[in-house]
């Protein structure tokens, strides 16, 4: 019966996305949704689109492993990095009217830095796509108690998904954004309140949860704790910023005003809801410790799917298969299509200068048909666990992307070569510290973002002094 739900629920909300694909017309409604999203809609598709799989899955389990200090990535990371960009970056995004966040680097810095950028935004969602596509063939298995295989849950899911994001774009996954998080939000609260009661009440968990010291967010005080700490936060805080799929929500708003604040409300209900399923992984352990011990040290991800299936209700079941189906599905449409409309816009299109608009919307829903093909392969041969999948695929935008966009946006004196000196410098450290020094005191990442802000320095007032002595 809880199948059955599933099923339907998987095509209504597919549907859904397919009746709005027909209202897609040209490249504005398809990687903007025309620039007409009120409010309401672009909060909920900020908010749903970064509660996905990690969420509900990923950090539950970390959470019992390691406490809120293990989660300084996400939710505290991520949900900062909604703020911050609603605070400083939005509305000064918004006023360019642009297509994609690559157009900025092209505009500020020229093609060469243009391209670059472009491709390390695209590997940058190979993991986190790859995560979502993973988590899809995870609930299926569960849900139809192994009859349908992880692998053939992943095909499944990435197939349907791909769908609607191929026809719709970013009018439907706005659309179905808003729909899916009214279900996550009803479903994870009422899954908590439910839960809450076998568990003893939800302040009997918080106080436990305290006592076991799971709410211990804070470094050891020495160095190496601090350093590593310190990148593990601000990786997915601050490498975020300039991702397409944050960029889409700015530029589908109808103004500025709702670009900024629907940027800080998403990131403020991202926070609150992330608790929710740790609250929940951490009730499994008063209400079935021993299906906690099974999972915990050999798929840790399982526990809070095993535990709803076996202690809760079959309405509980809907109401959190629900929710989690619908943070799944936000998250990976938008993943699909972000990666796929600056591929297209800022690769493809640099190579064909008379495409029509016509010729480019076709482009890029090709594009987004190959890149679910490469994600599900992915997704289905990764060993990795879908929080690190979604953690590692920042790394790459903090050390080449994020310091060229904040001085672009903020530092007059930038130049081309400073751009493209801050990309090859943080790009290429990055990529030498991880092969040689991997576990090194100063993270690889790390030592990439401070060459890119560098290279940023040296290579524009290089620039600016060489032009202001030949004037």
């Amino acid at each position: 019966m809880l199948l059955g739900f599933v099923i339907a629920y998987w095509i209504i909300s597919v549907a859904i996305g397919l009746w709005v694909a027909l209202r897609v017309h040209n490249t504005a409604d398809y990687a903007a949704a025309g620039h007409s999203m009120p409010l309401p809609v672009v909060t909920a598709t900020v908010f749903a689109t970064w509660f996905g799989s990690e969420t509900v899955l990923g950090i539950p389990a970390t959470f019992l492993k390691e406490g809120l200090h293990g989660v300084v990535a996400d939710p505290f990371g991520s949900s900062l990095c909604l703020i911050l960009v609603g605070l400083f970056f939005a509305i000064k995004l918004y006023r360019k009217k642009l297509l994609t966040i690559g157009d900025f680097y092209r505009q500020q810095y020229g093609r060469t830095v243009e391209v670059l950028v472009t491709i390390c935004i695209v590997i940058s969602y190979l993991g986190w796509v790859a995560a979502q596509i993973k988590a899809l063939g995870l609930v299926f298995n569960v849900v139809s108690d192994d009859s349908i295989s992880k692998e053939t849950g992943m095909i499944i899911g990435a197939a349907t998904v791909m769908m609607y994001t191929l026809f719709g774009g970013m009018l439907s996954v706005a659309i179905t954004d808003f729909i899916q998080m009214i279900i996550i939000m009803i479903g994870m609260l009422y899954i908590g309140w439910d839960l809450s009661v076998p568990a003893g009440g939800i302040l009997n968990v918080i106080h436990h949860a305290n006592v076991d010291g799971k709410f211990n967010f804070w470094p050891k005080p020495s160095l190496t704790e601090i350093i590593a700490f310190f990148t593990a936060w601000i990786t997915m805080m601050l490498g975020s910023i300039p991702q397409q799929d944050v960029f889409q929500r700015v530029t589908s708003s109808n103004n500025e005003k709702t670009a900024r604040n629907a940027s800080v409300l998403g990131g403020g209900l991202y926070f609150l809801f992330a608790f929710v399923p740790m609250f929940l992984a951490y009730s499994a352990t008063f209400i079935a410790p021993d299906l906690v011990n099974n999972y915990l040290n050999s798929d840790s991800q399982l526990i809070l799917p095993k535990l709803i299936l076996e202690k809760a209700p079959l309405i509980a079941q809907i109401m959190f298969f629900g929710a989690l189906l619908s943070a799944i599905k936000s998250c990976a449409s938008a993943t699909l299509l972000a990666p796929s409309v600056t591929f297209a816009e800022n690769i493809v299109r640099g190579f064909f200068k008379k495409m029509t608009d016509k010729q480019l919307l076709q482009v890029m829903r090709i594009i987004v048909f190959m890149f679910t093909v490469l994600v599900t392969y992915i997704a289905i041969h990764s060993e990795l666990s879908i929080f690190k999948m979604v953690e590692n695929a920042y790394k790459i935008t903090l050390v080449t992307a994020f310091v060229p966009l904040v001085f672009g946006l903020y530092w007059k004196r930038t130049t081309p070569f400073g751009g493209l000196l801050s990309v090859l410098l943080g790009g290429g450290i990055w990529i030498i510290c991880e092969w040689v020094t991997p576990s090194a005191l100063i993270p690889p990442q790390l030592a990439g973002l401070i060459a890119s802000f560098i290279g940023m320095i040296i290579g524009s007032l290089v620039v600016n002094r060489k032009l202001i002595h030949v004037a």
